[in-house]
């Protein structure tokens, strides 16, 4: 039996999916503290006969077993980003729009909401689903609650297709781009900066690696009929003793983006090309996922909720299912550009709107 905390109200699963989406968002859960949010899933799905509940850390796994030919899994993480004055949730009305304003709500509680909602109603969908609320997605991968499911029970991930209700829109985004993050690191010759010439300055050895960044431009790569935009960016820089030394060592740090159409080997290849030359050190790399819209399931999943594919540009879990062979689409409400703002607010008819989506599709014959 799940042990809950008896201050957490209990969660209603015939709730609306905006009030949902409230509810759960006000249940703080910034990455490492999902306990409480994974018990009340927990309760409220584990008196449900049509479902098999299974837990591991602060995963739920909630599974129908009706011996369809055809499995899906649909997917959120539970956790956010560190709360800012944003909690709890709080309702706005612009412009004839209706917003649920606050962290989480659109990464992504909104698309948590809906699966939980639809976990309970369908008791007899059209293909046999594995439901799946994971911990830890915010930070560092190695911690990632669905990496720990696919490294410790890759049985329960077992699928032809996945959703992953990540935001986008409340529409249908396919694959995703890679992520590589290196450090580039210059060296130089210490030196009393009153007498610099007789050192060598590390940080002025960075001109040229910042040069290459500047003059870079950005492909855009078409995937199975998606077209992905790249990223070379620098996203720190480090170097500097004191105030009156000549510096001996400057990093660059360098975050790339890749198109799905590069392996992860390949596009650390490539930055080493780019930065021929320079002491290059890989620190992150994550590969992308190809659309997989090609996909029998992946063409009437987007047949029943409507709309045109677009490509994911960030990284997601997608590329997780991808690696283990299934195909995998991200959609769920939320504008992305809103995640991780301090003014987070998803509108309530595109939790409707997908809601509507996911319904018809897992009903559908």
């Amino acid at each position: 039996m799940p042990v809950t905390d008896p201050s957490l109200p209990a969660l209603d699963l015939s709730a609306s999916s905006a009030a949902l989406t409230r509810h759960l968002c006000d249940i703080e859960s910034v990455s490492g503290n999902e306990g409480r949010i994974a018990d009340a899933i927990e309760a409220a799905l584990s008196p449900l006969a049509h479902l098999e509940v299974l837990r591991d850390g602060d995963a739920i796994v909630a599974r129908t077993q009706l011996g369809r030919d055809t499995r899906v899994v649909i997917a959120g993480h539970l956790d956010t980003v560190p709360v800012n004055g944003n909690l709890p949730v709080r309702d706005e009305s612009a412009d004839g729009v209706d917003w649920l304003v606050g962290r989480g709500t659109v990464d992504m509680k909104g698309g948590v909401a809906i699966a939980l909602k639809l976990a309970a109603e369908l008791t007899a969908p059209a293909v046999d689903v594995t439901w799946v609320w994971y911990d830890h997605e915010e930070v560092a991968a190695e911690l990632n609650g669905l990496g720990r499911l696919v490294r410790g029970h890759p049985e329960l991930l077992a699928a032809d297709f996945a959703v992953l209700c990540e935001p986008t829109s409340a529409v249908v985004e396919g694959g995703c781009n890679g992520t590589a993050r290196i450090d580039v690191r210059l060296r130089g010759v210490r030196a009393h900066s009153a007498r610099s010439w007789v050192g060598a300055n590390a940080i002025h050895a960075a001109a040229p690696v910042l040069a290459i960044l500047a003059d870079f431009e950005p492909a855009e790569v078409e995937v199975d009929g998606l077209v992905y935009r790249e990223g070379l960016n620098a996203v720190g820089i480090s170097g500097g003793v004191a105030g009156n030394v000549i510096p001996d060592e400057a990093v660059v740090t360098i975050n790339y983006r890749f198109a799905p159409n590069r392996t992860a080997d390949a596009a650390i290849a490539y930055l080493r090309e780019v930065f021929a030359g320079f002491d290059v050190t890989v620190t992150d790399l994550a590969a992308g996922a190809r659309p997989g819209l090609d996909a029998p399931l992946a063409r009437q999943f987007l047949a029943a909720v409507g709309g045109v594919a677009a490509p994911k540009y960030g990284w997601t879990d997608v590329a997780r299912f991808a690696a283990l062979g299934i195909p995998a689409v991200n959609y769920g409400p939320g504008d992305p550009l809103r995640a991780h703002t301090d003014e987070e607010r998803v509108a309530v008819s595109e939790i409707e709107a997908c809601e509507r989506g996911l319904r018809a599709w897992l009903t559908s014959s």
